[in-house]
């Protein structure tokens, strides 16, 4: 094996390590959401090749609204579904759209693109 071509492995294997990284390790921020007035829960989720925060954790029993901003125009990102509250929302680009819901139980709900490619979590105590 010549050194060109050790440095072409070299490099192959560090590029699938960072293309690893950044989809599989690098999408777990999440936030807390405070109770506002009357007890609504309230957060912005911006939509760009994922979502941001993708973690949200709330508090059983009172009502959330996630806003979703969609910066982007890619098709997957179209509609966020939430099915175990029963919920859906087409995302206009750059725009804000609301999802309103209570949830009851508490556990962990997940949320996703219609393809399911994006994926996000509700977390509720």
């Amino acid at each position: 094996m010549t050194l060109d071509e050790i440095f072409v492995l070299i490099g192959g294997i560090l590029l699938i390590a960072l293309v690893v990284w950044y989809f599989w390790f690098s999408s777990s921020e999440g936030t807390r959401v405070q109770s506002g007035t009357g007890g609504l829960q309230e957060a912005l989720i911006k939509v760009k090749g994922g979502y941001s925060p993708n973690i949200i954790v709330v508090e059983a029993g009172k009502p959330v609204r996630l806003n979703f901003l969609r910066e982007e125009t890619a098709a997957c990102s179209e509609q966020v579904i939430f099915p175990d509250f029963g919920k859906q929302a087409t995302l206009t680009p750059h725009k804000t759209i609301p999802v309103e819901f209570t949830p009851d139980a508490p556990g962990e709900y997940e949320f996703q693109c219609a393809m399911g490619m994006l994926q996000g979590k509700l977390i509720v105590e």
